[in-house]
């Protein structure tokens, strides 16, 4: 599983974070900062969750590694 997040365009919702904390946390600014991957192991449910849930669409999860 791959797990990534486009700071560019994160509007610092924080609803990745709160969705799936051992995956995502948020900067001093709000933006997205992805601690894992989902592989590595964070919590993949709530990583895919947290991709549906991003209202900027920056959160993206595959199943691809690579």
């Amino acid at each position: 599983m791959r797990v990534t997040a486009d700071r560019t365009v994160c509007v610092g919702a924080g609803l990745c974070a709160l969705t799936a904390p051992a995956v995502f946390d948020q900067d001093d600014d709000g933006i997205v900062t992805v601690l894992r991957s989902a592989a590595d192991g964070g919590d993949g449910a709530a990583a895919r969750e947290a991709g549906l849930l991003c209202p900027s669409g920056a959160v993206r999860v595959t199943d691809a590694a690579g």
